[in-house]
């Protein structure tokens, strides 16, 4: 996979991907996704792909008192951030495809907006299953396909404009299984039964289209690929073209919907 397909970032970006991208796009779910994998008092919890700690922090609020959470993503830089914030989480660095767990370790996995960027995705749901107690829940959600957020069309058209192939590759990654015709064999592959699928509506919502564009360049891998002189050249041309998703105080929403797919371990 190329890196804009994994998803990882530097220092810098995990740092405006925890103040900007959380509020703006993550935060909404992290409730809708513990509630689907029946997150309880004194349980304990496994969140893969953890990021900066957003979906794990709302599971921490939900086991206490009793339980306990773990965080577990490949990218250093993003758990740096989640120690800083959250220390009573245990956050480890591993691959989900080789979770360093034993067998039956917890009552619920959860994992939100990461499975796109795994290297094997088969791979890291059989990890997940495995690590999973009889009776245990699992809930993975993904976003929605990319022309059903519209901000984000538009985004990515800017980006294939101006810059080509790549950076507009890196904008469509986060949405390759948004077709649920791709995603739900990935479960069937990794020997998941019963899987349960619901697809929800969410907001994207931005201070203004200038904060959108340093969120989507800076705190995502295009922080690599877009320099200084290009980055202003693109802020120019946001304002331009993206003007219509600004609501009158310049803010701005555009509807952003997500697949959250759970099953129990019998």
């Amino acid at each position: 996979m190329k890196a804009a397909e994994k998803g990882q970032v530097t220092k810098s970006a995990a740092d405006i991907y925890d103040e900007f991208f959380v509020p703006a796009l993550f935060r909404q779910w992290t409730a809708r996704v513990s509630k689907a994998a029946g997150v309880n008092a004194g349980e304990r919890v496994l969140d893969v792909a953890c990021g900066t700690g957003a979906l794990a922090q709302e599971a921490w609020a939900s086991v206490r008192p009793g339980g306990a959470v773990v965080g577990v993503d490949i990218n250093e830089r993003m758990l740096a951030v989640a120690r800083r914030k959250l220390p009573e989480i245990d956050w480890r660095q591993a691959p989900a495809e080789a979770l360093p767990f034993e067998d039956c370790s917890f009552d619920a996995v959860i994992s939100q907006f990461g499975l796109m960027f795994f290297e094997d995705r088969v791979k890291a749901l059989r990890e997940m299953w495995r690590v999973l107690r009889p009776g245990g829940r699992l809930a993975v959600a993904v976003w929605d396909r990319l022309e059903n957020s519209p901000g984000y069309v538009a985004v990515t058209a800017l980006l294939q404009r101006m810059f080509g192939d790549s950076a507009a590759e890196a904008m469509r990654a986060p949405f390759n299984l948004g077709d649920t015709e791709t995603l739900l064999p990935l479960f069937a592959a990794a020997n998941i039964p019963d899987i349960q699928l619901s697809t929800m509506d969410g907001t994207a919502r931005f201070p203004s289209i200038e904060s959108w564009v340093h969120t989507d360049i800076k705190g995502w891998t295009l922080a690599d690929m877009i320099d200084d002189k290009q980055y202003r050249a693109l802020q120019r041309e946001a304002h331009r073209e993206l003007e219509g998703f600004a609501q009158e105080d310049g803010s701005v929403r555009f509807c952003s919907p997500a697949h959250i797919v759970t099953a129990v371990r019998l």
